[in-house]
């Protein structure tokens, strides 16, 4: 197997303090060996292992592939005027995730497929390397079985989201949509899907139908994630702890008890930090400082999707929560990286070090903190994906 040496890096960001200074374990003046798939080597530039080939990285800072937990890629349409209407202070009546939901059932599988790719290779070459997406613009047993079906041939980590919001057929009768997404629609999903999500929310669903959704799916081995506490105070944070969810996203609404709950799970559950939701819609920010001060876990994801969070860009979202959230960028890196390897439960993304996966973003800057010192310049110069060099 082929083995690359990627050297002269100026720093080196490996998210084991074991290999380097402070939570970033930085390194300065580094190399990084690649054997196939995996990271074999890291460490100092001058003492590098000899390699089959070699990349100079002429300076620049080396950090591991962005980890983007909570994004929403399987679907059709536009919202533009939705958008254009908030931003400009007009009313605007049409039907939000209803009209998404219209045009994906519309769409064929090849037209949801290339959306997909497309937004894929748009986040890649922003260095994100591991993905996590979610169906829920379906509503039918045959649609979200669709979506999962055609997510799972692009990425590992796949959300069944039937219940995103109560499907338009069933306005009539919430019950009965619960029953579908336990159970017909569960079976027809699950077989594709890793994760189990609800949008515990007022308008969506309230804590006794997330619990049972919930339940229903780690019944069939789909480990739970919330949507939690985005719009107002509610359950979801707490039922996320409660059953040993990996994560609960959004958390911008959050009591002294939320926080505490999220504290006590020790990591277990990860409070998952969504600031393009709040950019997109002049929301309130989540106060990450209050999370990390209490020894929260915290991851920051891009919650890409049509509505509420039209941006693949992990660099935007880290400088977002630099400015805006009051995280360090130091922090702001990890919890792109570490962090959501966190709340999908993996320990083979998110560092650079032996054994890990061979995720790798190159920066045309001498260190990660220019991801927020320059808010906006597409900085990523060159990905590595399982040790191939994508872009």
């Amino acid at each position: 197997m082929t083995t690359t040496v990627i050297t002269n890096i100026g720093s080196l960001v490996t998210n084991d303090p074991a290999l380097g200074n402070g939570p970033l374990g930085l390194i300065q003046d580094a190399a990084v060996v690649v054997d196939g798939e995996t990271v074999a080597w890291v460490g100092p530039a001058a003492t590098a292992p000899a390699a089959d080939a070699s990349f100079d990285a002429q300076g620049r800072a080396l950090i591991p592939g962005f980890v983007d937990s909570h994004s929403h890629l399987l679907f059709a349409g536009d919202r533009t005027q939705e958008f254009n209407a908030r931003m400009s202070g007009r009313a605007y009546s049409a039907g939000g995730i209803r009209t998404t939901v219209a045009a994906t059932r519309a769409a064929t599988d090849a037209e949801l497929e290339a959306g997909l790719v497309r937004h894929l290779d748009e986040a890649r070459r922003q260095g994100t390397t591991t993905f996590e997406t979610k169906s829920g613009y379906g509503l039918t047993v045959e649609d979200e079985a669709r979506a999962l079906r055609i997510a799972a041939a692009h990425t590992d980590e796949v959300t069944y989201l039937g219940a995103h919001i109560v499907s338009p057929d069933y306005a009539e009768d919430p019950a009965g949509y619960v029953d579908l997404v336990t159970g017909p629609m569960l079976d027809a999903c699950a077989p594709y899907a890793r994760w189990v999500d609800v949008f515990c929310e007022k308008g969506a669903f309230d804590g006794d139908q997330a619990r049972a959704i919930l339940t229903a799916g780690a019944a069939r081995g789909l480990v739970p994630r919330v949507h939690a506490n985005q719009l107002t105070y509610g359950p979801g944070v707490q039922l996320a702890v409660e059953l040993e969810a990996a994560s609960a996203d959004h958390c911008t609404h959050l009591t002294d008890a939320d926080v505490d709950a999220l504290a006590s799970s020790g990591g277990r559950t990860v409070a998952t930090l969504l600031p393009g939701a709040e950019f997109s819609t002049r929301a309130q920010w989540p106060d990450a400082r209050r999370l990390l001060d209490a020894g929260v876990t915290v991851a920051l994801s891009t919650d890409c999707n049509p509505g509420s969070s039209y941006t693949s860009s992990m660099p935007f979202c880290i400088a977002l929560a630099v400015r805006d959230m009051h995280m360090t960028p130091d922090e702001a890196l990890w919890a792109a990286t570490a962090g959501g390897a966190r709340a999908l439960r993996r320990t083979d993304v998110g560092a650079v070090t032996p054994g890990a996966r061979a995720d790798l973003a190159l920066l045309d800057a001498p260190s990660h903190v220019h991801l927020a010192y320059r808010p906006g310049v597409p900085l990523v110069s060159a990905v590595w994906q399982r040790g191939v060099r994508a872009h």
